[in-house]
């Protein structure tokens, strides 16, 4: 192996190390809760601001960043975040009033959008254009690992050593991490001379770039409206599970999405056909989900059906990296950043939209009004692939234009 593709290798290692330190710090507070409220005398509504203002500061960082990406490279902006994480931890260490805590939980947020940010950059600087979506799906399968699977190393630690000594080492993973981003990964030149808004303005009044991230958008209520919030009062007011098992089997959403991605993107690879495998997944999870509306399903087809829909979940990896196609070079880093943005934000609408349909027929009490609910996501997977079928069939008309002339 040349020594260019050993720094290549080396570099995607450590964006992807990135990628699941941040997602372990994301569920972090769940593991710590009993001792953070102990620590600083407060109440479990207090504390669900603290869990949710990390959202905040991912949120807003996106466009930034993604510009910050484009100008400078992976080198300066992720050191730079990941010490920011850092930071973030230390109040929980050293702070005696709340809002240190409070900031420093933004800061690990900010910190942490440029982990899948500086993955797309890092993967692109790195690798051929081809192996983009297969290398990108490893990281967030790496990332998913360390979310699923982090937390019960975390918790035996704090069980022997004490959460305060666990934020510690923690804080230590992050320096060395920080540290190799910085000797390891290569200088980029800066890639443009043009004002931010300029690049803003390429990306925002690209027609094809914002309609695939609004299709793309409207395919995320499996992951984002169903396994995160809804999927379990679901099963348990429609299906009548109890709440273990209504808990547990929305989970397998999240471990098909994380052994999945490799295959989606494996098969969008063999056939070609980004827009395709999309649509593809678009319409399994759809069908998916009108099983499930009629109580099709009995629990071992439901973890099977869950798994599937988890690997179709993937489509949004081959979504922002098709976005990211349409546009010039120097504006894919915050193309992917817009893109990754803007699919995330349908989650609270997904989140909003679902709650006030079942609050329309009865509450959350009533089975009929989680099947109005859910009802949503079939509906919307459905606008989504036709939308996603209208951009194949504009690039197939396109693709006869070229050959033609």
């Amino acid at each position: 192996m040349s020594r260019s593709r050993s720094i290549a290798w080396v570099v995607w290692i450590i964006a992807s190390m990135f990628y699941a330190y941040q997602y372990i710090l994301r569920v972090m507070p769940s593991i710590m809760l009993e001792d953070i409220m102990q620590q600083f005398n407060i109440d479990a509504a207090v504390f669900g601001q603290f869990s949710g203002v990390y959202y905040i500061g991912y949120s807003l960082m996106h466009l930034p960043i993604g510009i910050l990406l484009d100008r400078y490279g992976p080198k300066p902006v992720m050191t730079a975040c990941i010490l920011l994480t850092v930071t973030g931890l230390l109040p929980i260490i050293f702070a005696d009033y709340w809002v240190y805590p409070i900031v420093g939980r933004a800061l690990i947020g900010m910190g942490s959008s440029a982990a899948i940010l500086g993955a797309f950059k890092v993967i692109r600087m790195a690798f051929s254009e081809e192996r983009f979506t297969r290398m990108l799906s490893l990281s967030v399968t790496i990332g998913l690992i360390g979310a699923i699977y982090g937390g019960g190393p975390v918790s035996y630690m704090c069980d022997i050593l004490g959460y305060k000594m666990v934020v510690q080492i923690f804080v230590g993973i992050g320096m060395a991490l920080a540290a190799l981003t910085y000797f390891i990964v290569p200088e980029m030149a800066p890639s443009s001379h043009r004002s931010a808004i300029a690049d803003l303005k390429e990306v925002f009044t690209n027609g094809k770039v914002i309609a695939l991230c609004i299709f793309a958008g409207m395919m995320v209520g499996p992951l984002e409206g169903f396994a995160d919030v809804w999927g379990s009062e679901f099963l348990k007011q429609v299906y009548g599970f109890d709440t273990a098992m209504a808990s547990y089997l929305p989970s397998m959403i999240f471990i098909g999405m994380c052994f999945g991605a490799p295959v989606l993107s494996l098969i969008a690879e063999k056939t070609g056909s980004y827009l395709g495998s999309i649509i593809g997944a678009g319409v399994i999870m759809a069908l998916s989900f009108v099983a499930l509306i009629l109580g099709y399903f009995t629990v071992n087809s439901m973890i099977v059906s869950f798994l599937i829909v988890g690997i179709c979940c993937a489509y949004q990896i081959l979504a922002i990296y098709k976005a990211s196609t349409y546009v010039p070079e120097h504006v894919s880093g915050l193309t992917t950043a817009v893109a990754n943005m803007i699919i995330m934000s349908f989650g609270y609408a997904f989140h909003t939209v679902i709650g006030v349909v079942v609050n329309a027929y009865g509450g959350p009490d009533v089975a009929q009004a989680f099947v109005y609910g859910i009802g949503v996501i079939p509906i919307t997977l459905a606008i989504g692939v036709i939308g996603f079928c209208t951009l194949l069939y504009q690039a197939q008309i396109h693709l006869r234009k070229v050959n033609v002339s």
